[in-house]
């Protein structure tokens, strides 16, 4: 891995954060928050690969959801997690019903297209405030994963995993960059199942490495378990 040093301060004084995507969860289920067994394989593929390269965690953060939780455990690592709800996902069934007060359009749940067509529109309207009494505003939202962020780099630790979902990394990225805030669905509906996104960080310095990549899947039998949802 290859990264630049800021003038005057050492490499070794610039400690790596990973964000990784959540395992695959159970899409079209009644509890969607629960790993499939494609989503636990996905985990502990990205674990092998990390410990194939030297990498271990000092730290580990995840949010409170189980698809999180489960996902850090699948990796096998030995630090006990910590956690911090600023990680979890925001709830896209809660801006749907803000939305659509009189019910879902037939197709947004039976139609994969369709339903992330719907996702990234109803999230554009939610940013621009044009979702009536949303369950937290996306000012909140964007305010809560720099928290989590914040949270996560309070630390002497050289190497720090979090376990989080794509629009929270979605929106780190889109952050660091300092983009616009579309930017941050853009980045959302490409992020991998168990997709790693890596930042450099040390005292102000916090900058984007690397952005879902999965070396983890770069073989043919790896490919078989990629998954966006």
């Amino acid at each position: 891995m290859h990264f630049a040093c800021v003038p005057g301060q050492e490499r070794f004084d610039v400690a790596e954060l990973i964000v990784i995507r959540h395992g695959q969860a159970s899409f079209g289920a009644e509890n969607y928050d629960v790993l499939s067994d494609l989503g636990r394989a996905q985990s502990r593929a990205a674990g092998e690969w990390l410990r194939r390269a030297q990498w271990h965690p000092d730290r580990i953060v995840t949010g409170t959801l189980e698809r999180q939780i489960d996902t850090a455990s699948e990796m096998g690592f030995d630090p006990v997690p910590e956690q911090h709800p600023g990680l979890n996902e925001y709830d896209f069934g809660n801006l749907l019903e803000a939305r659509f007060p009189e019910g879902l359009p037939e197709l947004v749940n039976a139609d994969r297209k369709v339903h992330f067509r719907t996702l990234r529109e109803t999230v554009f309207a939610w940013q621009r405030g044009e979702i009536d009494n949303p369950y937290e505003s996306w000012e909140q939202f964007a305010t809560r994963v720099e928290a989590a962020r914040a949270f996560a780099l309070d630390t002497t630790a050289k190497r720090v995993l979090v376990v989080s979902s794509g629009g929270v990394i979605g929106q780190m990225v889109a952050a660091s960059l300092q983009a616009p805030a579309e930017h941050m669905m853009n980045l959302n509906l490409q992020i991998k199942n168990a997709a790693m996104t890596r930042f450099m960080f040390s005292g102000s310095l916090f900058s984007l490495n690397e952005f879902n990549s999965t070396p983890h899947y770069a073989t043919p039998e790896g490919a078989n378990l990629m998954s966006y949802s």
